[in-house]
């Protein structure tokens, strides 16, 4: 459920409720212009520490103080407020595609029914919680896809409404108690008090509080619920194991609208898969299905309006809102990369900064402690901030328009085959040659045939779903040709965009769960170094750097 005209509305909301932004506007820098890819070709940078620090008071001061170079993700209103008259940093703001949803574990009651699900669709006031915490920095989300998504639907949705949500109930057959507590349909006893899952307050402040007054919401309407705080890698550890009541989460999105699938589709509710909330509607994978295999744009349009429809009709998670990005850099640094969808932490900049006085160290806030710097098992943005600098993919996406770009591929090639009356898709990439890995070893056309069966042959969850379909792979010279049983638009973005890892040390992992620290080898423009736990994860300048070699 994505709505076109709720993103009109939200804007016009914005800038009509929160005058304040008017004030501040021009402490953000506007995005910078188009530079041509082939000027991002090594880092200036030699040390990069990525700094531990989960307070968020904590963060601001290291930054106020010299001691933190970029701090991303910047959400409470003061601290904007307070950094857009500061001389020391440059403010730059984006849209990207974050949303932040509120989701229920559906594998058991009460969040079994519907209704109910839709009755606290609609209690959430979305409005007032953006309002009240972002100053008007976000938007209110009432779809399934972030408001700057192409593939958005246009529904009107009414404002939340207490009475009209219990009215639902009561037709379903929800009574309550003499305190109000909710009883389900059939029961005599009232629901058990349950938990909502939140990373801790010094660590999300704003997420934290945003799940009290979802509880809030919630027990205004009969349910005995409260927040339950706790170290972000150990919620995403219980929300992996399925052991949890709800819970909060915000995602970073992709242009493409193909996590719908994986969010909803019955196939990806397993151990460790993202349909976190168990969702399982026959009608619902159908139209998932019938948006992962789509031909083209067009078939495309139709079966992402018809799977939002359906996810307003289930409400497996209610969505909250969708903010920009916000980030802050020393202006000691100069020749970020910056555009209306990506601010300063982007791998451009990475190959671009450079400090004003020549200073070869760069600190950049990691605000949560990796969960593991696994590139096959790690899942949270604070483990990809790191790993995403190591590794690469095929593909790039231009920071400027979205497109695709070559990157470990120099070109590529979509085919439609199939000699039994069935079509189905080939992709054909022609691999770059002289790259290396960080360990002097060759990069090859082997190498990502090896990844794509790994990840396969071991139905790595992360992965699987963009592997799954991969019929056959055949490697001549430095080209590589994955035909797969079907024919989707999607394949070209779920090959190109999987992170390449080494043959010769995949050959050697008996648990793809676990890798030595020794073993984390890619090709990306920084190498891993070590890592403190509470501290730092240092990384240092890749010296064997492809790009270095470029015209």
């Amino acid at each position: 459920m994505t709505f076109g005209k709720n993103k009109i509305q939200g804007k016009a909301y914005f800038f009509c409720s929160f005058m304040i932004v008017l004030v501040v506007v021009a402490l953000f820098l506007p995005p910078a212009s188009a530079v041509p890819l082939k000027e991002f070709n090594i880092p200036h940078i030699e040390d990069l520490y990525c700094l531990i620090i989960k307070d968020s008071d904590a963060q601001l001061l290291a930054l106020e103080g010299g001691q933190v170079d970029l701090l991303g993700d910047i959400a409470r209103f003061s601290d904007i407020k307070r950094l857009g008259g500061s001389d020391k940093v440059n403010l730059y703001l984006a849209e990207g595609f974050h949303a932040f949803y509120l989701g229920f574990n559906l594998r058991k009651p009460p969040w079994d029914r519907v209704e109910l699900r839709q009755s606290i669709w609609e209690i959430v006031n979305r409005k007032q919680i953006v309002r009240d915490i972002f100053g008007g920095y976000a938007l209110p989300l009432f779809s399934f896809l972030p408001p700057a998504s192409p593939y958005l639907l246009e529904l009107s949705i009414p404002d939340s409404n207490l009475e009209r949500a219990k009215e639902r109930l009561k037709r379903s057959g929800w009574r309550w108690n003499e305190r109000g507590i909710l009883i389900y349909p059939g029961q005599t006893k009232p629901l058990s008090k349950m938990k909502l899952m939140t990373p801790m307050a010094q660590v999300a402040p704003t997420t934290a509080e945003i799940a009290e007054r979802i509880c809030e919401s919630m027990r205004s309407l009969g349910i005995p619920i409260e927040t339950e705080p706790m170290d972000f890698s150990m919620m995403i550890a219980r929300l992996d194991q399925h052991k949890f009541d709800a819970y909060v989460i915000a995602w970073g999105l992709s242009r493409d609208p193909d996590n719908l699938y994986a969010f909803y589709h019955s196939s990806m509710d397993i151990i460790g898969g993202y349909n976190i909330s168990g969702i399982k509607a026959p009608d619902l994978d159908e139209a998932l299905e019938d948006l992962k295999y789509a031909k083209d744009e067009k078939e495309a349009y139709i079966a992402a309006e018809k799977a939002q429809r359906l996810l307003y009709k289930y409400v497996p998670q209610v969505p909250v809102y969708s903010r920009y990005y916000i980030t802050a850099l020393q202006k000691e640094w100069e020749k970020a990369v910056t555009s209306k969808y990506i601010t300063p932490d982007n791998i451009y900049s990475f190959l671009s900064l450079e400090h004003k006085e020549d200073r070869k160290s760069f600190y950049w806030c990691l605000p949560e402690e990796p969960r593991n710097l696994n590139p096959l098992s790690a899942t949270s943005a604070y483990d990809w901030q790191v790993l995403s600098l190591v590794y690469e993919s095929l593909l790039g996406t231009d920071p400027f328009t979205l497109k695709d770009v070559p990157w470990l591929a120099k070109s590529w090639k979509i085919e439609a085959v199939g000699d039994d009356g069935k079509e189905r898709t080939r992709l054909s990439f022609i691999i770059r040659e002289g790259i290396q890995w960080q360990d002097g070893e060759p990069f090859t056309a082997d190498d990502v045939k090896a990844t794509i069966e790994f990840i396969r042959e071991h139905s790595i969850p992360r992965y699987f779903d963009s592997v799954k379909d991969v019929d056959d792979i055949t490697v001549t010279g430095n080209v590589v040709a994955i035909t797969f049983l079907e024919r989707s638009f999607w394949y070209l973005h779920q090959i190109g965009g999987l992170p390449m890892l080494p043959a010769h040390v995949l050959s050697g992992i008996n648990d793809w769960r676990t890798l030595p620290e020794e073993q984390i080898i890619g090709t990306g423009p920084f190498a891993f170094s070590s890592y403190k736990p509470g501290e730092y994860v240092k990384l240092h300048k890749n010296e064997l750097y492809w790009r270095r070699a470029l015209p």
